[in-house]
Order: structure tokens, then sequence, then C-alpha cells
């Protein structure tokens, strides 16, 4: 799945870096962020925290961004969250040229019905991304993965999987992307004592009273 035309955003440029001055950058409604590559100083900057972030949830991950008046392409790299997981704190970007291949990661998304849930079975997902080389300007959104034909016991291994066009796996081949198996059913406590061997019944001989025994003799 292929992104949406590039976004551009306006960065401006962090004088005080450390953690009480990224608290009040955030505080009037920005991310701090830091840009790296080509050779060049880092330089701290700060977003507009709704319109990155609104780019992101549309997928884009190479941006347009104007620091000073100059604007470059970025990729963003990192990504650092608040401790709930909820809230971006701090973003890494990196410069980088249209014409460059890169390796980044991207979300695999799977499709369709498998054959195989036809037969009790379920899918199961091992890998949730992939690893890519490509242009810079060619990073797909996601990578679609079919599973239609996935039937019980089968997998879809990294290498089985349908790259878009200058697109090519960095990832393992073998790396397991999903599989269908059986759904285990689970047994009832009286099924499992109704499958469970019997104990062989112990046969003990009478013991004779001591008045009987007299009686015979």
């Amino acid at each position: 799945m292929l992104m949406e035309k590039n976004v551009s955003l306006q960065a401006e440029i962090r004088d005080r870096t450390g953690s009480k001055a990224a608290v009040a950058v955030r505080k009037q409604g920005r991310v701090p962020a830091v840009v790296y590559g080509h050779k060049q100083e880092p330089i701290s900057i700060s977003l507009n925290a709704h319109d990155f972030v609104e780019a992101l949830h549309h997928g884009h991950r190479l941006m347009d961004i104007t620091i000073s008046g100059k604007t470059q392409k970025m990729l963003v790299k990192d990504l650092q969250y608040d401790y709930l997981g909820r809230d971006i704190i701090h973003v890494d970007l990196v410069r980088v040229d249209v014409t460059e291949m890169i390796t980044v990661t991207v979300a695999v998304e799977l499709k369709g019905t498998a054959q195989g849930t036809h037969e009790g079975g379920i899918i199961e997902e091992h890998a949730d991304h992939l690893e890519i080389e490509c242009l810079a300007i060619n990073i797909p959104e996601s990578v679609v993965v079919s599973v239609k034909e996935l039937g019980v016991g089968e997998s879809i291994h990294a290498g089985d999987v349908k790259l878009p066009h200058g697109v090519s796996l960095v990832s393992s081949p073998e790396m397991i992307v999903a599989t269908c198996r059986v759904l285990a059913v689970t047994k009832t406590t009286e099924e499992i004592e109704a499958e469970a061997p019997q104990a062989p019944e112990v046969i003990r001989e009478k013991k004779v009273e001591e008045g009987e025994e007299q009686a015979e003799s």
C-alpha cells in the first residue's frame, strides 16, 4: 500500500535542550525533535504535535521539513512515547535524498480469509513488520500479505511476500510472517477423567475369623 503525497511541516529551532526545556515545548503543543544525517551537525527542533501526529496516522514516514526557510526531506527514524505509551514525547529525524536507497521497517497487513479457517484452523500472525530497502520516495505505508491460499499447518515466510516494485527484502527470508494452525479443543474435567486409565481392582483374601478356624479344626 503506497502512501499519499508527501506532507510538509514547519519546524522551529530549539535554543534550549534538556528535560525541562522539552517539557516546556510540549506544553506549547509542540513535540521536541532532533535532525541527524548527511554528515551535518544535529539540529534540535520542534514540530506542531497535532500536525505531526496526523501525518503519522496517515502513514507518512517521509516528510518535507522546513527549518529557517530551507526545506529538506526527512525520514522519521525513531519515536519515543510517554510511560503510558500514548503520547509522543520525542522524535528522531534523518535527512534523506530522494535518489538514495534506505532501509526502513514497514507494517505487515494480513488480507483475506485463509482456506484453513474452513477446516477449523485459525490464523496466527508472527511478524507485524518487515525490514525493506527502497528509494526514500517509494516507502510503502504497509506491505499487504494475502493469506487466502493458506491451509492448516502451512506458513507464509518473509521470502514468500510479494513486495511492491523497487522494494527489496532485508529481513530474513526464513522469518515466519503468519501460520494457520488448528485451534486446540479444551476438554471438560469429565472428559479427561473418562479418558484416564482405570486402576486395576485389587482382590484381597477374606480373613478367616479365629472362631471359624477353631470350628473347622
